[in-house]
């Protein structure tokens, strides 16, 4: 399989990126009419680099080096795997230099060649002098002890040599993503005669194929891949590491933006709150809890609020755990890497890595252990400790796999590790954390224990009412009470819950009101006095009397017809005979024949149907009813 790596220029406006984007590639990435028109590059453009005796394809993205056009630069660094930072041998280190230069260690590129150009504009010595300040430059940064090549795009001087070196490298980079969840940055957006609406980016994970459905984000729209193009190649499959242009069914051109994302459907969520760690440069202003900052991630640009956990402000070098509020939803994964310039004036001050984008919400002083797990932790601690967050609500495995940047194959691995280890409760797709359900049970265990204690005839709580218990925290409990048929304390009996064992305490006074209730309705038959009057029959409380006519419910002494009405279980049975014989004889029976099959009135062979209908004993067509009982 061919191998893709994505290699990003930078420097300062005017060293000679382009022309040397197009030495060694032939390609011209400035495209716009105004670029070539001022001489300089204002976007981000696109060039290969092709070694066909390893297979081995190096998509260039050249970005612009002028301080306003920083934006564009960030559309283009996302994705980088080798960087080629540009110094002209006449003008040597300048600010833009190092603001990219910046960039690309927040961004945690691992390598990279430094290249001076326009090295056919001086002497020997300059150029030792130039070549002595780039090292000082580049120390104690990630591109310490990186090869520094002199070139001359005009002259073609070293630049065979140059496309050895970046082989070279290329060669070493670890692959991208490829068994993750497809993601594709936007970085351009146009239409082509016949085709339609394509977009451009770097595939940051994961494959997509002709005719994948896809789901352009934050706009939500779907749709599915015409085409689909390497370097202007016509190709069936794309994957993470290469330059990608997709050919767009159905959309249009006018709702995309740069800063969109392609995904797999179904698979990701927007967030406005991220949690991250933050590292600010040396010599940044210092950064104030809750200031406005421009933040980029891949190719998206917005405006957000950062708020400082345990500090009221950070300063220049120092680091920190922030949660950022987004103006606009985005779409991210813990472990992406992200910007931040100063909302004015305009500066990149730090950047960092996103840790958790979808985050609880948390209490002014709180411990931040959790948060140092997920920054520092390895996958099992992440996905342990995420789960862990999630409490009662537990997560889906598509909610973890839409979390978290990773291998899907090692992430399923891992969660198949924390189940087996008794870590995590697996029920059906939704994962607990072990501790959070012992919470539950715990506190499951003592609400019933203290409500059988207070209503010693009733036969459970209902698991509706149950679940209010759990909703004091402000969470959902829904998803947790699944796991009840886990815990073997307790019995779930249709929709009454209750522990194993607890039985009905029944007293010498709870028989005989049991054999006086049983009396009263055998001797009224079909025509039973409602549960009101009973109860001033009985001289007992309404409440008190349900309490029992449940227990004789349960127990199969009484059948409920409502609420109000109850007939025994001789009567229930005789009045089934009864039907029986009647439907023998005849397809149909009117309320009114129902009522002399019963000996009753209308009052009580009424509600006797519904319950009948209800429990399809019967069957009401218009105002007659057929039997449904064989």
């Amino acid at each position: 399989m061919s191998k893709s790596v994505i290699l990003g220029t930078a420097g300062h406006i005017d060293h000679g990126k382009s022309a040397l984007v197009k030495a060694l590639t032939g390609t011209d990435p400035d495209r716009l009419k105004e670029e070539k028109e001022r001489g300089i590059t204002i976007d981000i453009g696109f060039a290969s680099l092709y070694y066909p005796q390893d297979d081995l394809m190096v998509s260039v993205v050249d970005v612009p080096g002028h301080e306003r056009l920083i934006r564009n630069m960030l559309a283009g660094a996302g994705g980088i795997d080798v960087v080629l930072m540009v110094i002209a041998a006449d003008e040597g280190v300048m600010p833009q230099s190092r603001e990219h230069l910046a960039i690309c260690e927040l961004l945690k590129i691992k390598s990279g060649i430094v290249v001076i150009t326009k090295s056919d504009l001086v002497d020997s010595d300059w150029l030792n002098l130039v070549i002595d300040d780039v090292r000082d430059f580049i120390k104690g940064t990630f591109l310490e002890g990186a090869e520094i090549v002199p070139v001359s795009s005009k002259t073609g001087y070293n630049i065979n040599y140059l496309k050895e070196k970046i082989r070279a490298l290329a060669l070493k980079v670890e692959p991208k993503l490829i068994d993750g969840l497809f993601r594709l940055p936007i970085d351009r957006v146009f239409t082509l005669k016949g085709f339609g609406t394509v977009v451009t980016g770097t595939a940051l994970s994961g494959v997509v194929t002709i005719d994948s459905p896809i789901e352009i984000l934050p706009a939500g729209i779907k749709s599915k891949v015409r085409g689909l193009q390497v370097h202007g190649r016509s190709v069936e499959r794309a994957q993470a590491g290469q330059r990608i242009g997709l050919n767009l069914q159905g959309v249009d051109k006018n709702d995309l933006k740069r800063g969109d994302v392609v995904v797999e459907p179904h698979k990701f969520s927007l967030t406005r709150a991220i949690d991250a760690t933050l590292e600010l440069l040396k010599g940044a202003p210092t950064l104030k809890n809750r200031s406005l900052v421009h933040f980029y991630l891949g190719t998206f640009e917005g405006v957000a609020r950062i708020v400082i956990y345990d500090k009221d402000e950070v300063s220049g070098g120092e680091s920190c755990l922030c949660q950022f509020r987004l103006q606009n939803p985005i779409v991210t994964l813990a472990g992406d890497r992200y910007i931040v310039r100063r909302f004015s004036p305009l500066e990149t001050i730090g950047g960092g890595q996103i840790i958790d984008p979808f985050p609880r919400k948390r209490k002014k002083g709180e411990p931040l252990n959790d948060l140092i797990f997920l920054s520092e932790g390895s996958i099992a601690q992440k996905l342990e400790t995420k789960i862990k967050m999630s409490r009662y609500n537990g997560l889906r495995i598509s909610d973890i796999e839409g979390w978290i940047n990773g291998s899907l194959f090692e992430i399923n691995k891992t969660l198949d590790q924390l189940v087996k280890g008794g870590v995590i409760i697996k029920h059906q797709d939704q994962l607990f954390h072990k501790e959070i359900f012992n919470i539950f049970k715990d506190r499951l265990i003592s609400i019933l224990t203290e409500f059988h204690r207070n209503h010693p005839l009733k036969v459970g709580l209902p698991k509706e009412e149950l679940k209010q218990f759990f909703k004091d925290g402000g969470e959902n409990p829904e998803a947790i009470f699944s796991l009840v048929s886990n815990i073997s304390e307790v019995i779930l009996d249709k929709d009454l819950i209750r522990l194993k064992d607890f039985n009905v305490l029944e007293t010498d006074y709870i028989e005989s009101l049991k054999r006086k209730i049983l009396s009263i309705l055998n001797e009224d038959g079909f025509q039973p006095p409602l549960k009101s009057e009973l109860s001033s029959k009985l001289a007992i409380k309404e409440k008190d009397l349900t309490d029992v006519l449940k227990l004789l419910t349960q127990q199969g002494l009484l059948i409920r017809i409502n609420d109000s009405m109850y007939i025994t279980k001789y009567y229930y049975d005789k009045m089934l005979e009864l039907l029986k014989q009647f439907f023998s004889k005849k397809e149909q029976m009117t309320v009114a024949e129902f009522r002399d099959i019963l000996k009753t009135t209308r009052k009580y062979a009424l509600p006797i149907l519904e319950y009948l209908d209800s429990n399809k004993i019967t069957l009401r067509v218009g105002e007659i009813r057929k039997f449904m009982l064989k």
